[in-house]
């Protein structure tokens, strides 16, 4: 049980990788609070969860709604010991047809919902605390139409490169997670509704990947318990790719 008696939040947690990742935390021995959006979803994901695991109700990128959230933690058990920043999103727009609420939604999901949920967690942080972001591999290769949210996710690499200065004193370890083309709702909805459209985004994505296919939500789970967990204890500001070699070739 490599996260027994942990305290774990993952925010973004009702489906794909956030939901993955909080089943592998629960199997682990961990308590695990999950957020989302949504109220169906968020009592879906829960059920899945299992283990006694909590579902709030927010938005990241409402600053309110994370006083809410971190209230409620200290109140039910005054401490985190692992954070997984992994709300947020984006969609695709060319050069030519961004515009300032495209940039706006990106942005404040994807860097100011970040940069808050962590922010406002750190009182309640334990010593040695394991906080984890959600990087991408659009932040280090090109992808049509994929501008703004790539520009997202490398604001996302250069937060931890510089928290884990702030945060010395206090032995707080931050990692990015940087996953490849993983089957997700949020992956296949780029292609809008079509099921064969969606196939055929998979099968494109799979043939640039060098291990001939894209990942599961539990690989990304699977590399996310790990840098929560003790056994990297002396990892620190790392990016961790699992993206089957994309991002190497």
């Amino acid at each position: 049980m490599k996260l027994a008696n942990k305290i774990a939040l993952v925010t973004g947690g009702t489906s794909g990788i956030g939901l993955a990742t909080a089943k592998r935390f629960a199997a682990e021995g961990a308590t695990v609070i999950i957020t989302g959006r949504r109220e169906a979803e968020l009592a879906a994901a829960v059920d899945a969860v299992g283990h006694g695991a909590t579902g709030l109700r927010i938005d990241s990128s409402r600053l309110g709604d994370l006083d809410k959230l971190y209230a409620e933690i200290k109140t039910r058990h005054g401490r985190l010991d692992v954070l997984f920043a992994n709300a947020g999103g984006g969609s695709m727009l060319p050069l030519d047809a961004i515009t300032e609420d495209h940039y706006v939604d990106t942005f404040d999901r994807n860097v100011k919902g970040v940069l808050f949920t962590v922010q406002k967690a750190l009182p309640l942080l334990s010593k040695g605390a394991s906080v984890i972001l959600t990087g991408s591999t659009a932040a280090t290769t090109g992808t049509a139409a994929f501008s703004v949210y790539a520009a997202s996710k490398a604001a996302v690499r250069a937060f931890a490169r510089n928290w884990i200065l702030d945060l010395k004193d206090r032995a707080i370890r931050i990692n990015t997670i940087v996953p490849g083309p993983i089957k997700t709702p949020g992956l296949v909805e780029l292609a809008g509704d079509d099921a064969a459209q969606q196939q055929g985004l998979l099968d494109y994505l799979a043939s640039q990947v060098p291990m001939g296919r894209v990942g599961e939500a539990s690989e990304i789970g699977s590399a996310v318990t790990f840098l929560a967990s003790d056994d990297s204890s002396f990892v620190n500001g790392a990016e961790l790719f699992v993206d089957g070699g994309l991002a190497q070739v």
